[in-house]
């Protein structure tokens, strides 16, 4: 039985937070001091509501050693072999419950404009140096993603995105979801950001975390119901300002923000562009940047790191576009499929095609971030798994067959219904 080569496009990994001190440049090392002291009393605050306490000790006790991955490389691989993880892409912070493992002064997953900028880029480059030695010990295996503050200064953000590039880091970088004050990312200042990334094949990601927390006062169920948009949101903002008419090999991935929204996302789009009735009255500065259908700029410039890929997101993959879609673990965070990625897995993918499997769970992120599939291929045999560990049996192509010939109902005119999930 052929194992699957599995490719997780959402990790994590950060030091344990005072240890980004020696990676710091030596002038911010006691704003680094100060700042340690206060996201110790936010974590406090934290404690009090937003997070839930027992289960973060539940967590922390259960998983004490397998934490220690996020950080420590021969532990990182023990646990991505257990999972049946032969490669990862590596996003910052990687403490998603107390935030006791993330970038310094907020660089990370939690950036926004409102940060000082210096000390953004400060706390970048101390992480993305350290994220660099930990993926040279295994750089077959790890595609680091290089978090680059890109708001405030254009000409050293560029300048780090080389710099991280040089050191190995080939993942890309992670660009903050949220640009306020600065200008949208529409904006032609931003062109130098893309252009490098293009050059350099360096994809952009956005990924889930910061949201209008301002707004939110105590209900934690605002952000839970309005984080993935704010996320996701650039993918429109590059779409339709042409930024990919501009850099037609820019690629763009959006993570661990689900897949659900995509499907209608483009179909609305799509209708928009070809202006159906509720469009009509739209003049001509609506498509003046662009030259193709908005989906067809997804197919081409973007993808969707999915990280714990659900039934009914998968129930849609031909409108999503298999292609499209990059599965994860989410590693070390307690709301991915780490440390029970198989079983995840086989809830998931046992009626799914095994060529379409295969896509998903790594060859789409082999090609987006260029692993060396070759390279992989014995550790894959040794780790991942096989379809029947799936429970996949049988030729499952007829169950699906009638949704992949709709693909994009709003595209080929046929409109049919999905598979039962059970």
């Amino acid at each position: 039985m052929t194992k699957y080569l599995v490719i997780s496009a959402d990790c994590h990994a950060g030091l344990p937070n005072a240890e980004y001190r020696e990676w710091l440049d030596p002038e911010y090392r006691e704003q680094f001091d100060a700042a340690l002291a206060e996201r110790a009393r936010m974590a406090e605050l934290a404690s009090q509501g937003f997070l839930n306490q027992e289960f973060a000790d539940e967590w922390h006790a259960e998983n004490e050693e397998g934490l220690r991955g996020g950080w420590d490389a021969g532990r990182r691989d023990k646990e991505l072999d257990a999972d049946g993880v032969a490669g990862e892409v590596i996003f910052p912070d990687a403490d998603a419950v107390s935030s006791g493992a993330s970038a310094p002064f907020g660089a990370g997953l939690g950036a926004t404009g409102d940060i000082p900028p210096e000390l953004l880029m400060a706390g970048a480059r101390a992480h993305n140096r350290w994220l660099a030695e930990l993926c040279g010990a295994s750089p077959e295996r790890r595609a680091g993603v290089a978090i680059v503050p890109i708001l405030a200064d254009i000409d050293a953000a560029v300048a780090e995105i080389r710099r991280a590039r040089d050191s190995g880091l080939r993942g890309g970088i992670l660009i903050p979801p949220m640009w306020q004050p600065y200008e949208p990312y529409h904006h032609p200042r931003y062109d130098p950001v893309w252009a490098v990334c293009q050059e350099l094949s360096m994809p952009v990601h956005v990924h889930s975390g910061v949201a209008d927390k301002a707004s939110y006062g105590p209900h934690i169920g605002i952000y839970a119901a309005e984080v993935r948009f704010w996320s996701a949101r650039p993918l429109w903002f590059l779409i339709w300002s042409g930024v990919f008419e501009r850099f037609p090999r820019l690629q763009f991935g959006v993570a661990e923000c689900g897949a659900f929204w995509v499907n209608d996302l483009l179909w609305r789009m799509d209708l928009v562009y070809e202006r159906d009735h509720g469009s009509r009255k739209l003049g001509e500065q609506l498509t003046a940047n662009l030259t193709m259908r908005p989906s067809e700029y997804f197919d081409r410039n973007c993808f969707i790191g999915a990280s714990n890929t659900q039934r009914r997101e998968l129930a849609r993959r031909y409108e999503i576009g298999v292609a499209n879609l990059c599965w994860g673990n989410d590693f070390p965070h307690p709301e991915g499929t780490w440390p029970h990625t198989r079983e995840f897995l086989r809830d998931a993918f046992c009626d799914i095609p095994g060529d379409e499997t295969a896509a998903m769970l790594g060859l789409n992120a082999a090609e987006v971030y260029g692993f060396d599939t070759d390279a992989l291929a014995a550790l894959a045999a040794r780790i991942g798994p096989c379809p029947e560990d799936l429970g996949q049996s049988g030729d499952p192509t007829a169950k699906w067959a009638a949704l992949k010939q709709a693909g994009r109902p709003w595209l080929t005119g046929i409109e049919t219904l999905p598979p039962a999930l059970a």
